[in-house]
């Protein structure tokens, strides 16, 4: 586990793994928002389709982390990390 220290702004020198983590962080929300949507009693379709498309987007920043030079290593940590702040706010 790499945290990224609350209030720290991210540069082009983000590490990779931090990166990595902070997308592994918000694919796990969606994982488990997933499985509480399919246990519901009537399961919303269309927030399944939402929640399915994010956990599909954090497989696919994930895949690009793997050849993704610094600018895009800290694009793709930036935005991650702003969205795991906005969920953990829920």
């Amino acid at each position: 586990m790499v945290p990224i220290p609350e209030g720290h702004l991210l540069s082009e020198h983000v590490n990779p793994e931090a990166a990595e983590h902070l997308v592994q962080e918000v694919s796990a929300w969606y994982s488990e928002q997933i499985a509480k949507e399919r246990r519901a009693a009537v399961p919303d379709a269309e927030q399944l389709k939402i929640l399915t498309a994010g956990l599909a987007a954090c497989a696919a920043d994930q895949q690009a982390l793997e050849d993704a030079g610094p600018e895009e290593v800290a694009e793709i940590a930036a935005r991650y990390a702003a969205r795991s702040q906005e969920l953990k706010g829920q």
